[in-house]
């Protein structure tokens, strides 16, 4: 087990941001960005740290990167220990594991989301209007089957809260009709790929959100990729339509705040042993189902 690692300080380094995970410097020419262990619920980020969870969330974004990089280009430059600067090898036990030198790239201004199952605020979509981001589908469906085709349905990016959805066309207006091309094909092309070679690993996922920059022409897939945190992931062997599906993700900590009736304002609620040991072998087991190797 890695050390916990809630906040990174690198003063030999411009910290560009702090996230509800991640911290972001500047290096020049390249970006480190750095997954802390911090778990977020109900938009606020908790007290206690979920040990592992920033290695599972880098190395297993390394590990799709590696295996998507045919179908779109991403901004990985390396995650290894030896290529980072002269001043910041001192830090090197608490970065390994849970960093990447990355390209900067110019972000575009939408989340790319796609579903390959109904659940989560679309299967509320579809029980009320029988859409989806305002596309139409078959009639009769029910919570987590599988749809027909992949959807794509983008939303913008909110500084806080939630971000809100948007319909393709809108997605358009805002980049450009080529270019939202590019992002909804790319985005349905990783998909399909990373869906197929996880339902090998007894894994389904049923939906997923990704991110896009742009360095001169290139579409460049970055921030992190099929974890998780971006993802839901349902074990395939105990999938039943007709019903929520357990995930390998932050439920845990989910149904404990809801068991609590926290009433999601601070002061914020300090995690029990229980639900941090939980919730960390739910990640680390995601990370060793589908890479199939044990998280280092």
């Amino acid at each position: 087990m890695h050390p916990v690692v809630t906040r990174t300080d690198f003063p030999e380094v411009p910290l560009v941001s702090r996230g509800k995970v991640r911290d972001i410097y500047d290096l020049g020419e390249h970006l480190l960005i750095v997954s802390t262990d911090r778990i977020s619920a109900f938009d606020h980020v908790l007290p206690n740290g979920i040990p592992d969870k920033g290695v599972v969330l880098n190395l297993l974004s390394d590990f799709w990167f590696g295996r998507t990089h045919s179908l779109v280009k991403n901004h990985v430059v390396s995650v290894d220990v030896a290529d980072l600067p002269a001043s910041l090898q001192k830090h090197r036990d608490a970065l390994e594991g849970r960093f990447t030198l990355a390209r900067k790239a110019n972000m575009l201004p939408v989340e790319c989301i796609v579903r390959g199952y109904i659940t989560g605020s679309g299967w509320n979509d579809y029980k009320r209007t029988g859409t989806i981001a305002g596309m139409p589908l078959p009639g009769g469906l029910v919570e987590s089957d599988r749809l027909p085709e992949p959807l794509f349905t983008p939303s913008t990016k909110a500084e806080s809260g939630h971000d809100e959805n948007i319909s393709y066309e809108q997605s358009a207006a805002l980049l450009g009709r080529p270019l939202a091309e590019r992002v909804r094909d790319a985005s349905i092309a990783v998909y399909r790929h990373a869906a197929a070679y996880a339902l090998t690993r007894g894994i389904i996922i049923a939906d997923t959100k990704f991110e896009f920059g742009l360095i001169g022409d290139d579409l460049i897939l970055a921030d992190e990729v099929l974890t998780p945190d971006s993802s839901r992931f349902w074990p395939a062997g105990t999938y039943v339509a007709g019903r929520s599906q357990p995930s390998f993700d932050k439920q845990y900590v989910r149904d404990y705040l809801l068991g609590i009736h926290w009433n999601k304002e601070p002061p914020i609620p300090t995690l029990p042993d229980n639900v941090v040991a939980g919730t960390a072998s739910k990640y680390r087991e995601a990370y060793e189902r589908l890479t199939g190797t044990p998280l280092p």
